[in-house]
């Protein structure tokens, strides 16, 4: 009997170091793809504004792919915002890019060149709708902008295309019942107050441009009532992409002093082509779900990037890579 137990404690110690290697060999899998070479080249990622949530996921995104492949170049290109973004994956000027689903839509319906080349590869998070006054206006509703000097966002960008749409749901034309300005965020907030009455944003909460501000001068938020939303909904199409919601109070705490903000958000997508290369898709759409807590960590919104969800990427269909990619890990 007194030999029967260095035995079972030598099995014991085999089948421990086995699941030891088991689950190591999942680990692996799950960050990198046994036996692969990790993809090599180059590809352009459209992002957005300086001081806006694009720019800066694009950024850190970048770095996390650098660690999983490290001999793929990654160039950052600056845009507009979504409807420039969509535009420039479709017409091969970049190859990666971050858009709302609205834009997607809108240019889907539009015809736009290219347009059903357009592919999904990951949900990512929701861009909420900021409609920014200074603190002592006189606006307390968006009826109110009407004859105010308001800025819309850059021509191309999602912030236009919503900024049109609310003023007009609300009976406001955007070229002649107010001054229309084209700020983006990073230039909108420093004339708040200072030749600008007004500025729409829609973005990730926090953004910096915004939270730059709350630290340096006052402002406040005028709600978008569910009853706006409706409104737009009527309208049929890519509206029905925007959703009722409030903005977390925890977004902007100096600013909000507690109290969540009436609003509409709408989803942002991860997009590409279709005739991006299945493999290198995979291996990105396999670093942004990985990812996702480290660049949580700066970006708070993209914290909401979750497997669960990342797969409905409507109005848009999966990428073949991306699709593999989600399928190795289903349950």
């Amino acid at each position: 009997m007194s030999m029967l137990f260095p035995r079972i404690g030598r099995r014991r110690a085999l089948q421990g170091a086995a699941a030891g290697f088991v689950v190591f060999g999942l680990l692996l899998w799950w960050l990198l793809p046994l036996g692969e070479e990790p993809p090599s080249g180059s590809i352009t990622f459209s992002t957005g504004t300086r001081a806006g949530v694009y720019q800066k996921y694009g950024e850190l995104l970048r770095n996390e792919l650098a660690k999983d492949m490290p001999d793929l170049k990654v160039k950052l290109q600056t845009s507009a915002g979504s409807q420039a973004n969509v535009a420039g994956v479709a017409t091969g000027e970049a190859d990666f890019t971050i858009a709302a689903a609205d834009a997607v839509e809108t240019y889907q319906h539009d015809d736009g060149p290219g347009a059903g080349q357009l592919r999904g590869v990951a949900r990512l998070y929701d861009d909420y709708v900021q409609l920014v006054v200074p603190t002592d206006s006189d606006i307390e509703s968006v009826k109110d902008l009407k004859g105010k000097r308001v800025s819309i966002g850059l021509p191309n960008s999602g912030v236009r295309l919503i900024a049109d749409r609310v003023l007009t749901a609300e009976g406001i034309d955007p070229d002649k019942d107010i001054t229309p300005r084209a700020e983006g965020i990073d230039t909108g907030p420093k004339l708040l107050g200072h030749g600008l009455d007004a500025f729409f944003w829609s973005g990730g909460v926090p953004t910096d441009g915004l939270k730059q501000l709350a630290e340096s001068s006052g402002f406040r938020f005028v709600p978008i009532p569910a009853s706006l939303v409706a409104k737009l909904h009527a309208e049929g199409a890519a509206t029905g992409y925007y959703r009722a919601t409030n903005m977390p109070a925890s977004a902007y705490p100096t600013v909000q002093n507690g109290k969540t903000v009436p609003t509409m958000a709408v989803s942002n997508l991860l997009v590409t082509r279709e005739d991006m290369d299945p493999r290198l898709t995979e291996w990105i759409t396999r670093t942004v779900i990985k990812s996702r807590d480290g660049i949580g960590r700066h970006v708070h919104s993209a914290q909401l990037v979750d497997l669960r969800t990342a797969i409905y990427t409507d109005p848009l269909t999966l990428h073949a890579g991306a699709r593999r990619y989600y399928r190795s890990v289903k349950p």
